[in-house]
């Protein structure tokens, strides 16, 4: 990593993590195979921000630690890359059990049970899914009608989100910003 730590990701170390290259790796991924537009290509961590932004205003009880889960969920995909849902199952559970092992030592590393309880990753798969949905509309190419033939349609309490692509260096910072700001939340 450019932290400088040695990640094995076959056997991953807490101790080996650093939110820094997660920040670089996540805003350097793209989802939807970059096949997105705009003239940045919208990454994982812009994905992610949104994830705990509408996890938040959907979830806004529940504790700061679980919107730290909700930008972390994807974050194995910093150094494993983030494949479309087909190709991972495609590998049979050998994909998986990397991407699990991963997670594990990530959510420990920042303070989180490596399994988190199932109703809150219920919770943030419902929000993923959902942006799933506003993503293949605002910068997938989907008209409505099309995405609605492979993605349900949210039913949460937010809707019409636009999202414009930015540029990896802004998405890193900002992944970082908050990051920072939650970590805050939680110690107060």
């Amino acid at each position: 990593m450019l932290s400088g730590r040695k990640l094995d990701i076959l056997s991953p170390s807490p101790l080996d993590i650093e939110i820094e290259d997660i920040a670089l790796g996540l805003s350097r991924v793209t989802r939807w195979n970059g096949q997105t537009t705009g003239v940045h290509a919208y990454s994982v961590a812009q994905h992610s921000i949104l994830v705990e932004e509408l996890f938040t205003f959907e979830y806004p009880n529940l504790k700061n630690k679980w919107r730290l889960a909700a930008l972390l969920h994807d974050s194995p995909e910093y150094v494993i890359g983030d494949l479309i849902t087909p190709f991972k199952y495609a590998l049979n559970n050998s994909y998986r059990e990397v991407e699990e092992n991963l997670m594990k030592a990530i959510y420990i590393r920042f303070g989180l049970p490596p399994k988190i309880p199932k109703s809150i990753e219920l919770k943030i798969k419902k929000i993923d899914k959902a942006l799933a949905w506003y993503e293949a509309i605002s910068v997938g190419g989907y008209k409505e009608k099309e995405a609605m033939q492979i993605l349900k349609k949210p039913d949460l309490k937010y809707t019409n989100q636009k999202i414009v692509p930015l540029s990896p260096n802004t998405m890193a910072e900002r992944f970082l910003k908050k990051f920072n700001q939650i970590l805050f939340q939680i110690n107060q």
